[in-house]
């Protein structure tokens, strides 16, 4: 483990981060993109499902094991991060008027939360006879056309929600920090990663995952609870994996080969 009294610590920190930068950014542009685009033409739900599941085990393996790895590292630097947070001018500012105004800003927190999660699912399901369903970013491929990639619906979201939670929200800011020495620039910095990492989604699928990441990050250093944060994530995903394919589409009722069915619209 790194310690925060170690002279070396910046440096090796620094490395450490610029090592899985470039690994993580290469894989995006590189691999991920040539992956999807491949994706985006098969018609063959046996072809698909063997991508789901690559999709499944390697976000695992390479995100996961990033964020243990890290976290590990890093794990002496979490409270000093913590402690830079809170004094930072907005945290300050935020606490204040909390404490000003007593229950009424987590209040109307939970209000917005709760308001946005319904107000999506209704949306959702008035939109059920739809020719299209509005989406951010080129995820159509994404959508499970049946009931066997219906599963993968499941997994490619609650495995989003754990691992790149725990990655984007947790690892990455507190190495960045550990580097850095500022909170301001970890948060900032895993932010931008969380959205480039997205890049195979065109760049409406960038600037959706940097708005999301953003009101992730909020959450979880308003609530400092990671858990409420995967949660969150997972929902989020749910809704575009799961939600949309049963509602709009069907596809729980279809079996065998995968039914074309009308691409979410992209913007």
């Amino acid at each position: 483990m790194l310690s925060p009294s170690f002279a070396a610590t910046p440096a090796i920190a620094a490395a450490l981060l610029g090592a899985l930068l470039a690994w993580l950014m290469v894989r995006a542009i590189r691999k991920d993109r040539r992956e999807y685009g491949r994706f985006k033409r098969y018609r063959s739900t046996s072809r698909r499902q063997v991508l789901y599941r690559k999709w499944v085990l390697e976000s695992f393996l390479v995100f996961g094991g990033s964020a243990l790895v890290v976290t590990v590292i890093v794990w002496q630097h979490i409270p000093l991060f913590f402690t830079d947070v809170a004094a930072l001018p907005a945290i300050i500012e935020f606490s204040h008027l909390v404490d000003d105004t007593g229950a009424l800003i987590p209040g109307l927190a939970i209000g917005v939360t709760v308001t946005l999660i319904v107000g999506s699912v209704i949306g959702i399901y008035l939109a059920r006879h739809s020719e299209e369903v509005p989406a951010i970013g080129d995820i159509a491929a994404l959508l499970p056309r049946n009931r066997a990639e219906l599963r993968y619906g499941w997994l490619l979201s609650i495995n989003a929600g754990v691992v790149e939670e725990l990655l984007f929200r947790l690892a990455f800011p507190v190495l960045i920090f550990a580097a850095s020495g500022s909170a301001a620039v970890a948060i900032a910095g895993s932010i931008a990663l969380f959205g480039l990492l997205h890049i195979y989604q065109g760049v409406w699928g960038v600037i959706g995952s940097l708005v999301i990441g953003t009101l992730l990050m909020a959450v979880f250093l308003a609530t400092g609870s990671i858990l409420l944060a995967v949660v969150l994530h997972a929902l989020i995903d749910l809704r575009s994996l799961v939600l949309i394919p049963v509602v709009v589409y069907r596809v729980h009722r279809v079996t065998g080969a995968a039914r074309r069915t009308t691409a979410p619209a992209t913007r």
